[in-house]
């Protein structure tokens, strides 16, 4: 079988000097993909203006996505890959454990088990004592980043996460599950108001995946130039 790229989640967790990637590699890519967009409402009038230009709009775009991740420990376990040993004791929870942690506040990431974990790997490489916790503002998400190939790399916030357990082993834990997830994009103004020291990864990764769309969109003129040019009453 020849090699594939598999879409990802990337939670970035403060730890001292060191951030720790929290990276949830899909089992298996989903098989459709909704990709949504929803115009912004037109700007309200201003203290002076008596009428709104009906044309105007507050912003950019909203943009989401939604897909539906398979999870299946009986794959993992014969895979004979480093999780199968985790899978056999766990199912599939711990990944779906990963991906519902994702929708806490990052006070709840850096103060839990998790937080402690990265905190302890941060000390191996440097971050010295009283350097491994952070303090972090109350009820704010962790930087995480959706990965769909090299051409989309967008910052998001997890909105929405339905599992369905399929099977279960002699322990109860999921041996077989169905996630659906929709992600949205956060805006530019919401990537402005992060003071984080992540913030400047978000946004790089913002302004690249936007200047790749406005690129092909630019390149689609070559298609449309031929056919619809001479159309046009000018």
């Amino acid at each position: 079988m020849g090699f594939y790229m598999r879409g990802a989640l990337v939670e970035f967790m403060p730890a001292g000097l060191i951030p720790i990637p929290n990276v949830i590699v899909f089992q298996y890519n989903p098989e459709s993909m909704s990709h949504a967009w929803t115009q912004p409402e037109a700007a309200p009038a201003g203290p002076n203006e008596t009428t709104t230009n009906p044309l105007a709009v507050k912003g950019n775009p909203g943009e989401s996505f939604s897909f539906t991740l398979a999870l299946d420990a009986a794959d993992s376990i014969a895979d004979g890959t480093a999780s199968a040993a985790l899978a056999k004791v766990s199912g599939v929870y711990t990944r779906l454990a990963a991906l519902e942690m994702l929708l806490y506040p990052a006070s709840a990431t850096s103060g839990g088990l998790l937080g402690a974990v990265t905190a302890a790997v941060g000390s191996l490489f440097g971050a010295g004592k009283g350097g491994l916790k952070r303090q972090v503002p109350a009820n704010t998400i962790n930087t995480v980043l959706f990965v769909w190939g090299p051409g989309r790399i967008v910052p998001v916030r997890v909105t929405a996460l339905t599992v369905t357990e399929r099977l279960y082993d002699v322990a109860l834990n999921p041996t077989r599950a169905e996630v659906q997830i929709t992600l949205r994009v956060l805006t530019q103004e919401e990537l402005n108001h992060d003071r984080d020291k992540l913030a400047g990864l978000a946004r790089a990764a913002n302004t690249y995946s936007q200047g790749l769309r406005q690129a092909l969109a630019v390149a689609n003129l070559v298609n449309a130039g031929e056919s619809v040019v001479g159309m046009l009453p000018i």
